[in-house]
């Protein structure tokens, strides 16, 4: 539609210019009004048509990708809740096991609070208290071992010493042997071990429970504590010395049990899981 329209505009300009032409031209422009009148009109609406579309289409565009952004956050938060709900669900029946194979009662708890490290302490704080039936000086156990034993317990919550605390200390007693001794926490360092017999022979990967204690306080036995890293003989002394790394890492904790009741007989390595079994490799050229 422009196209007519910028010729006409010419030949206006030249008529103009055409002084001799006179009323011509007056009589020229009415025609061109007349003829080109409702193509403008026209050209207007369409354009404006245009207009409203682009906004309408804009506007349920930016709609659109609104809904898709709500929708999409929520199937993220659907997918990381269906995650968590399913590593919780394994930390349940990891903590059922261990209480059910070493015949512990428990309180289930979950970690709610870490103190902060001050002279290297580690603690935590559970959801279970007195009013559960949580008291001082319990074992504290998750679905992969020892966690600590309880230090203070109010109505509501309980505070923990964990494992791998310098003041914390247990009795331990060695897979299948029986052998004893006692590992103590070292902060981020494996635990320390000391073994009461020099002449005990240990090998690296030896695995250790709960020796127990005297009226099953602060520890009941046959709870896994760790996996021996390292052992040596001590100079000068009767015993050996070596390392030992928890199989609980305090970093990941979250849900633990408090043991309200001691098994009635000492499960010794019941509660320890199978060892994996080696798969044999063939050499090129043997069967």
């Amino acid at each position: 539609m422009l196209a007519p329209l910028v010729v006409l505009t010419v030949l206006l300009l030249l008529a103009d210019a055409a002084a001799a032409l006179g009323g011509v031209t007056d009589r020229l422009r009415g025609a061109v009004s007349a003829v080109l009148g409702p193509a403008e009109g026209l050209a207007s609406a369409a354009g404006g048509n245009l207009a409203d579309a682009a906004r309408g289409l804009t506007g349920g565009t930016c709609e659109q990708t609104e809904a898709l952004r709500r929708e999409n956050d929520a199937l993220r938060l659907q997918a990381a809740s269906g995650d968590d709900d399913r590593r919780r669900a394994a930390e349940l029946d990891g903590l059922l096991r261990v209480a059910g194979l070493g015949g512990y009662r428990v309180v289930p708890a979950r970690v709610v609070a870490v103190a902060q490290r001050q002279d290297d302490a580690h603690r935590v704080t559970v959801d279970a208290g007195t009013r559960d039936g949580v008291r001082p000086e319990m074992t504290v156990l998750d679905g992969d071992g020892l966690v600590g034993r309880v230090l203070r317990a109010g109505p509501t919550t309980a505070d923990v010493l964990l494992v791998t605390d310098p003041d914390f200390s247990v009795g331990v007693r060695l897979e299948r042997t029986g052998r004893i001794g006692v590992a103590t926490g070292a902060g981020d360092d494996p635990m320390h071990l000391n073994l009461l017999d020099a002449q005990t022979d240990v090998q690296p990967g030896a695995r250790l429970v709960t020796l127990g204690s005297e009226g099953d306080r602060p520890f009941v036995p046959g709870v896994p504590v760790g996996e021996v890293r390292s052992v040596q003989i001590s100079p000068g002394t009767l015993s050996r010395s070596g390392t030992v790394a928890p199989f609980v890492d305090p970093g990941t904790l979250d849900l633990v049990g408090v043991v309200v009741q001691a098994p009635r007989t000492d499960p010794r390595d019941a509660v320890l899981p199978p060892k994996p079994t080696k798969t044999a490799t063939s050499t090129p050229g043997t069967p």
